[in-house]
């Protein structure tokens, strides 16, 4: 029988050797012997050393209610017990009719019709080839609107498609030639502004911007693409207030949809079941999944109003069927776990707790303000970015190659907690049910973990 070591050996060479990982530099990666997880419990990941961390970023943002949850895990074995998988082409299934009907009653009165998919990329997928056939074959169909109005340093997946509405140069650079050409406004957020403009005139800047790509363009935008509140990816970057309404406002004079991807900011993680609620935004379609399903497996919904779907109606000879799907939609396992998933949202109250968990986060971050290397503390509700610089006063940023972000997550692997950065910002992303107390360790690691990495390259206090 093979020791513990033995065993971790083993497994890192195997991971080592024929693993290809997500949005990881490979080469860095197999010097750096990370974690090889075997099991979790409660909010923490274990790994084959038996070593715990504790889950700061809810395992890349979808984690809701923490690991071994026995209402997710007896949901999951009840359905074993009955079908694990069904097409939806065709057939029907219960688990996906039980969970479109609770996920419509949950969302903002006017978006009725759900389409399964598997990923935020591929509700996003959905969503661009809908809004782009709705607009065909509406009353009066347009055939001349072939534009999406989409953000800078915006990230919707990684599909062609997704990728083509996005805008984070250092992942999408080098596909540019691939994609389709959309038209892209100023993100409203101003901690850099260019120069001859201060954070407020930065910001009119960015409303108006949006206002007059509609008013030049607007017969030919098909649909705006939004990630309502905070952009995720771009490093926790947080609207101007307003700007989500402007955006609705926008798309419905000119007759464009308005896609909402809230597939980051969505169940819950805002304070608001959908970002869109805090601003009385009701989306033409929105995409859901990571924390669909509790972070269990990998489910997505793409919703629209009923105006939508009823574009898509008609004789099958009309063929104004939406000719769009994947094999797993709908699977009955997912949606098994997603609907008991949604029910202890009600039971345990879990907005109520996103509400005491982005209060602490706030108030134990707030010495951060003072470091000499933390430029900006990003927040809302339990999504957090924390912006390291290398100089205060000019917002210089550390060099790519310095990894600074990497850097603080492995000091905070040494404490026992797994944290994720974007560059030179360090996430927090706490599961929606973590209790507080847990909350304030994840803060105080953190806050650790930046001194000790900003002391290692020769920055901190001596």
């Amino acid at each position: 029988m093979p020791s513990r070591d033995e065993l971790t050996a083993r497994y890192r060479q195997w991971d080592n050797d024929h693993v290809w990982h997500p949005f990881t530099p490979m080469q860095a990666h197999c010097q750096e012997e990370v974690p090889i997880i075997t099991a979790a419990e409660g909010f923490e990941l274990i790994d084959t050393d038996g070593h715990r961390y504790l889950d700061g970023v809810s395992s890349l943002w979808c984690n809701v209610h923490g690991h071994r949850v026995p209402e997710i895990d007896q949901a999951i074995r009840d359905q074993l017990d009955q079908f694990s998988h069904s097409t939806l082409l065709g057939l029907g299934g219960v688990p996906s009719i039980e969970l479109a009907k609770d996920l419509v009653g949950r969302l903002p009165k006017g978006l009725t019709r759900v389409f399964y998919s598997d990923s935020g990329a591929t509700a996003v997928e959905a969503a661009i080839k809908i809004a782009y056939q709705y607009q065909q074959q509406r009353p009066g169909g347009d055939t001349s609107r072939d534009r999406f109005v989409t953000l800078g340093n915006a990230y919707h997946g990684d599909t062609i498609g997704s990728v083509s509405v996005g805008g984070v140069e250092l992942f999408h650079g080098v596909y540019k030639r691939l994609l389709f050409p959309t038209f892209q406004v100023p993100s409203p957020v101003a901690y850099r502004t260019p120069e001859g403009h201060n954070p407020q005139s930065y910001l009119e800047f960015c409303f108006d911007e949006l206002e007059r790509t509609f008013c030049e363009s607007g017969d030919r935008v098909a649909a705006m693409i939004i990630e309502p509140l905070v952009q995720g990816a771009a490093g926790i970057q947080v609207h101007a207030e307003g700007y989500l309404k402007k955006a609705r406002e926008l798309t419905a004079k000119y007759g464009a949809l308005l896609i909402a991807d809230e597939v980051a900011v969505g169940c819950g993680r805002t304070g608001t079941f959908l970002a869109c609620e805090q601003e009385e935004v009701v989306p033409d379609l929105v995409c859901l999944a990571k924390g669909l399903t509790g972070g269990y497996l990998p489910v997505a919904t793409t919703v629209a109003t009923e105006e939508v779907h009823e574009a898509f109606l008609g004789d099958p000879s009309e063929l104004r069927t939406f000719f769009h799907g994947h094999t797993y939609t709908g699977n009955a396992l997912g949606c098994a776990a997603a609907l008991a998933s949604l029910r202890l949202y009600d039971s345990r109250r879990i907005l109520e707790n996103v509400g005491a968990i982005a209060e602490r986060l706030r108030r134990d971050l707030t010495p951060l303000n003072d470091d000499d290397y933390v430029g900006e503390i990003r927040q809302k509700g339990t999504m957090v970015g924390i912006e390291l610089v290398r100089d205060k006063e000019t917002k210089e940023p550390f060099p790519y190659g310095l990894r600074m972000g990497h850097r603080v997550t492995l000091e905070a692997r040494k404490r026992g907690v797994i944290i994720r950065p974007l560059g030179n910002v360090v996430v927090l992303m706490p599961p929606l049910a973590m209790p507080v107390d847990l909350v304030a360790r994840l803060v105080d690691v953190t806050i650790q973990a930046i001194e000790a990495a900003t002391k290692e390259v020769g920055l901190g206090e001596a």
